[in-house]
């Protein structure tokens, strides 16, 4: 019979048919893209890093399954802690990050997870754990959830004390274990099953993971389909209920909100919605020169520089084209190089370009106006600077959050990557780095690990064209917008 380990009895929680399939049909479930692979090394890492607060402890290899689980019955009465501890029972396995012997006897299971709080799936996970604990007769005192401590701050040696948080979570995980048995029962049913459990789509799909089955179990749905209406949320979901799968078939009746309404309307008609006075009227606040403006960030959960929290956004390239009235246009970048902290860096070259006048206009002020005041928090003789500077920024988002333009082609979506599409004939398409997770992924693999000369420069072209044309785009489609108010004789 196929073991339920700790990973599948999670994935059955979240879905049953991700469960059936992940033993029965593994080849249709895709291999984790780079970004969620990434996750998982980062989770790996923090867990190592995390066995430095147990001196003395036993670390099982677990490349060999057996091997692992009778090197685990070898050491269990050793009073050390035991790193990758392998533990099965009824069919059920599951590997505990620290299993900590106490003095009495007993053991605590500590998990570790590369987050910054306890999440209800680290319940869930902790209580297969104990579980299976229990089912081979050891007695688990206490159960805590070891996580990153994301308000520390690197200075010097990393402080693995002050880096980690531990908390208890027995009395949740102890109400999260009623019923297991009743849970594993089912799983093994729907396991044994000859046929693929019916579960139809919804939020489940992408919580508390994005379920790699998306393009399997969605792939019936039109491209412009009720779950890509703005803000949809629950109407999605009832919509969908309804057995109403088109945004063009949302009935009249059906309470939508205004922007909502102008989605459907253009995918009934397949017409473009342009508002061209609020248009002008946002075009009318940009003071020349533009400074067009992108940031790149990468975030570590362990902090790689002094004066730098885990998780922080470090700033390490940005991409600005300078906007005369007469519409001539200059480049300028920044793509840090090496290991050490790029900040300094690019706080010199980024003071030294913008000027002291004219809008810096940005797409999602939120992200480059956290990422200038985090500076300033950081470095604080910029403080005055980075201050003169968020009163020049405008926001290029606006005028398309506001559906001020909108093309049925966005799918509901203001982003910059569905708006430059819908208005001008660019686009991301066939781009090697196409969004700013993957810039960032690619940025730390080519600093920090073991790559070829050939595939650094590889890259580092790469992140070039993909933050100019982020700029580049905003520059276009400010000409768009000046095109569509000329038009419209206002």
């Amino acid at each position: 019979m196929a073991l339920l380990t700790k990973s599948k009895y999670l994935a059955g929680l979240q879905c049953p048919k991700l469960l059936w399939f992940l033993i029965n049909d593994k080849e249709k479930v895709p291999e984790p893209l780079r970004e969620a692979q990434y996750r998982m090394d980062v989770g790996t890492e923090v867990g190592v890093l995390a066995t430095k607060l147990f001196p003395g402890g036993i670390s099982i290899p677990t490349n060999d399954f057996k091997g692992n689980l009778n090197i685990t019955k070898e050491n269990l009465s050793k009073n050390v802690p035991l790193f990758e501890a392998g533990i099965m029972a009824n069919n059920c396995f599951s590997r505990i990050d620290i299993l900590k012997p106490n003095s009495d006897g007993s053991f605590d299971i500590i998990e570790v997870k590369s987050g910054t709080r306890v999440k209800d799936e680290n319940i869930h996970d902790v209580s297969f754990q104990r579980y299976c604990c229990e089912m081979v007769g050891l007695e688990i005192a206490r159960c805590s959830l070891c996580f990153i401590n994301n308000q520390y701050v690197r200075e010097g040696e990393l402080n693995i004390n002050e880096l980690f948080t531990i908390q208890d979570i027995t009395a949740e995980v102890v109400q999260a274990q009623q019923d297991i048995q009743e849970r594993i029962d089912e799983f093994f049913n729907i396991i044994k099953s000859p046929n693929l459990p019916s579960v139809s789509i919804g939020g489940h799909c992408s919580s508390p993971y994005s379920c790699n089955l998306m393009d399997e179990c969605w792939g019936f749905l039109p491209k412009n389909n009720v779950f890509t209406l703005y803000n949809g949320g629950k109407k999605s979901t009832e919509l969908f209920s309804k057995e109403i799968h088109s945004i063009a078939d949302i009935p009249d009746g059906f309470k939508l909100t205004n922007n909502q309404e102008i989605q459907r309307k253009c995918e009934q008609t397949g017409e473009v919605h342009i508002q061209p006075f609020e248009i002008k009227q946002f075009l009318d606040t940009l003071i020349y020169p533009l400074y067009h403006l992108d940031f790149e960030t990468f975030s570590p959960a362990i902090p790689k520089y002094d004066n730098s929290r885990p998780y922080q956004k470090i700033p390490f390239q940005f991409s600005l084209h300078i906007e005369q009235e007469d519409g001539s246009t200059e480049h300028i970048s920044f793509l840090a190089e090496g290991k050490e902290d790029p900040r300094p860096a690019f706080l010199v070259k980024l003071k030294e370009v913008l000027g002291t006048q004219g809008s810096v206009v940005v797409y999602n002020q939120v992200f480059e106006k956290w990422v200038l005041n985090t500076l300033a928090r950081d470095f604080p003789e910029y403080k005055g600077w980075v201050n003169q500077i968020l009163l020049r920024i405008v926001d290029l988002l606006i005028p398309f959050r506001s559906f001020n333009y909108y093309h049925p082609s966005q799918q509901g979506s203001a982003s910059l990557k569905r708006v430059l599409p819908a208005l001008t004939e660019e686009s991301y398409e066939g781009m090697e780095i196409a969004d700013g997770g993957d810039a960032s992924l690619r940025y730390e693999e080519i600093t920090f690990c073991d790559v070829t000369e050939e595939e650094r420069a590889k890259v580092r072209g790469n992140l070039e064209k993909y933050c100019e044309l982020d700029t580049w785009a905003e520059v276009i489609i400010i000409r768009n917008l000046k095109e569509i108010v000329g038009n419209s004789n206002i």
